[in-house]
């Protein structure tokens, strides 16, 4: 079965991707950590005279994964367009088990949420993320209010020649 997609929905994201791509190179350029963007795995079909047809699988993965001040360091960017809250559907189950499991064993676990219509970008640690997460297993609510980041996350922001100053909040 083919899957198609609305060129909004694929390139969801993908401006939040480059700016967190362009931080990573300037981390590494100055030796400060080496995070890198995990690809999604795609499943070749055919090479046809040079042209190839394939299929995007599952990922297995987070969006990226590297080592940071002596720490693994694993995380997800993700975008909404939503200005009242980030829904929990956002994130798959592989996702968040992924990174339960590094943050269990000592890396540093979060996600990097960006309002798009509202032009920011939040730190969500994953103790705060996995509070949400478990309490909408129990049947609460399903999406975590914009005003939870405004008071208990950090605001991501271009600093200090960095493009999207992310590792200023991770402890």
């Amino acid at each position: 079965m083919r899957k198609t997609y609305s060129n909004t929905h694929a390139n969801r994201g993908a401006v939040l991707e480059r700016l967190v791509d362009m931080t990573n190179t300037q981390y590494r350029n100055m030796g400060i950590a080496d995070i890198r963007k995990i690809p999604t795995p795609v499943q070749i079909q055919s090479n046809v005279r040079g042209k190839v047809t394939g299929y995007t699988q599952k990922p297995e993965w987070v969006d990226y994964s590297g080592v940071h001040d002596g720490r693994a360091i694993v995380f997800d960017a993700k975008e909404t367009a939503n200005r009242t809250s980030f829904p929990l559907n956002n994130i798959s189950e592989h996702q968040y088990q992924l990174l339960k499991s590094w943050h269990q064993k000592g890396a540093q676990a979060f996600l990097l949420v960006s309002f798009s219509k509202l032009d920011e970008i939040y730190l969500l640690p994953f103790n705060l993320l996995e509070t949400f997460w478990e309490d909408a297993l129990k049947g609460g609510r399903k999406s975590i209010p914009h005003s939870t980041f405004m008071t208990d996350c950090d605001l991501v922001k271009s600093e200090k020649g960095y493009v999207l100053h992310y590792l200023k909040h991770v402890g």
